[in-house]
């Protein structure tokens, strides 16, 4: 016992690399006695050679077999995870791609729309521009001399007598006052004994009207629309929703609003229900409104009007008609107009939806439209101002989208033929008395450029209209009819 213990301690004091591979343990063996153990690591071998494996070695290395197994699954997984997540990022990407490519397409085939309408219409407004140039230098036609100043083969040119007839007939046109000694010629006179014949004129005068400097002089009552004045600015909207609208006064005002007031309504917008009164002209130029109004359903584009106590507009988006009751502040009837085109299916050259628009003048209430029958061409219709009933329809043969805006005056139908045109012309008029149209030439000024309403108002007997942000009006003249 104590060799052993001697030797134990020998070995601990032979250095710290060896106390660090060994071990010494005291235990009680199976009879109870106390044993000393000492265990060294071998310098050389990693392990003792086994001539067998234990059933306990073979488990753990199943067991580790299992493991090492599902672990290189789970990495294996995960992988898979990561390149399936990976593709579907590029699916993704390559739909996106796709999508944008389609929207890409189809952008640039809208594009291509809208440059064919804006070349069409660039086509129609030079060739509109060309027509009103070629109106514009068409010689006049001459007209015939007065009856009574018929020139007389019997005088000369240059003789005296060639004279003295120029000089009456000029002092006949100036209505001025003919030379004393014109005044009376003596009769056809013969001398036969001299064998020769006199013939001398009786001068017959006739008074023929001095031309008007200020243009054709009016008439009382109906007529052709033979001139139409300056425009006269009465105000300028204050917003966007001002660029276009309708303003009008009602030729047949009811109580409690008289004929001096002014009505408008800004349409721009995709809800157009404020009606705005003022009580006079001055207070429209002065911005100060008396009366608002709330339409009841919403009101499509410019072609709205005032009539016997009413406001006559067309519905959004339909083709229904409605009449609005100033009084009652309540829709007093409604009726859809037969076969109308709407919502930008037949509007004026300048667009706005303007399919429908509603006119009045001496003759009562109209409605200006088209229709699939009729192929495009303007259709009048006289309505029945309480039921909104068709009393009456004629067809004409010029096309709606062609002209920039029409109006009635005296049952007759004229349309305007460039509203961006400075110097523009009123180029056609229909009469709905005859069922004949004819083209005309009456110049007509957008001093703004952007004119989306023309009316007439037949006891001011003036055009009103809205022209880019401005509320304007012209005087007319109407002549004699042919």
């Amino acid at each position: 016992m104590w060799f052993l213990a001697t030797l134990c301690v020998s070995c601990l004091l032979m250095g710290t690399q060896a106390q660090s591979r060994a071990s010494f343990r005291r235990s009680n063996d199976r009879n109870g006695r106390c044993q000393y153990s000492f265990t060294v690591d071998s310098p050389t071998e990693a392990s003792c050679p086994s001539p067998g494996s234990s059933p306990e070695m073979d488990s753990l290395k199943s067991r580790l077999g299992l493991l090492e197994a599902l672990v290189t699954r789970l990495a294996g997984g995960e992988a898979v995870s990561e390149f399936s997540q990976s593709s579907g990022s590029q699916s993704g990407i390559q739909d996106a791609y796709n999508q944008a490519m389609e929207e890409k397409a189809q952008l640039q085939r809208e594009k291509q729309r809208l440059d064919r309408q804006v070349q069409d219409l660039q086509r129609r407004m030079e060739e509109l521009r060309q027509e009103a140039e070629r109106l514009r230098n068409k010689p006049c036609t001459p007209q015939p001399p007065p009856r009574g100043l018929i020139n007389d083969n019997g005088f000369r040119p240059g003789s005296e007598m060639a004279i003295e007839r120029q000089k009456l007939q000029t002092a006949a046109l100036t209505k001025g006052p003919a030379p004393s000694h014109l005044i009376s010629i003596p009769e056809k006179t013969e001398d036969r004994s001299l064998g020769t014949r006199y013939q001398e004129l009786t001068a017959v005068v006739t008074e023929i009207s001095a031309p008007n400097l200020d243009g054709p002089a009016d008439i009382t009552g109906c007529g052709d629309l033979v001139w139409v004045g300056e425009p006269e600015i009465h105000r300028k909207a204050d917003s966007i929703a001002g660029k276009y609208g309708v303003w009008m006064q009602d030729p047949e005002a009811k109580d409690p609003y008289g004929s001096e007031m002014v009505w408008r309504i800004d349409a721009v917008g995709s809800d157009v229900r404020q009606l705005i009164g003022y009580e006079n002209m001055d207070q429209l130029t002065r911005g100060f409104p008396t009366k608002v109004l709330l339409l009841p359903e919403g009101m499509e584009s410019t072609g709205a009007t005032m009539y016997d106590g009413s406001l006559y507009y067309q519905r959004r988006l339909s083709r229904t008609l409605i009449r609005y009751d100033l009084l009652s502040e309540n829709i007093a009837a409604r009726r859809d107009l037969p076969h109308a085109g709407f919502h930008g299916q037949f509007p004026y050259s300048w667009g706005g939806y303007t399919d429908i628009d509603l006119a009045v003048d001496e003759n009562g209430l109209w409605a200006i439209y088209s229709t699939n029958k009729a192929k495009g061409a303007i259709v009048i219709s006289q309505l029945d101002p309480h039921s909104l009933e068709v009393k009456g329809t004629w067809e004409t043969k010029i096309r709606k989208t062609t002209v920039a805006n029409t109006f009635m005056i005296c049952g007759k139908l004229y349309t305007i033929a460039s509203y961006t045109s400075p110097n523009t012309t009123v180029n056609y008029m229909y009469d709905t008395a005859t069922s004949q149209g004819k083209a005309i030439s009456v110049p007509f000024k957008n001093r703004y450029r952007y004119n989306s309403m023309v009316d007439y108002n037949p006891v001011h007997r003036k055009l009103y209209a809205w022209d880019n942000y401005y509320i304007v009006s012209y005087k007319v003249r109407l002549g004699k009819q042919e």
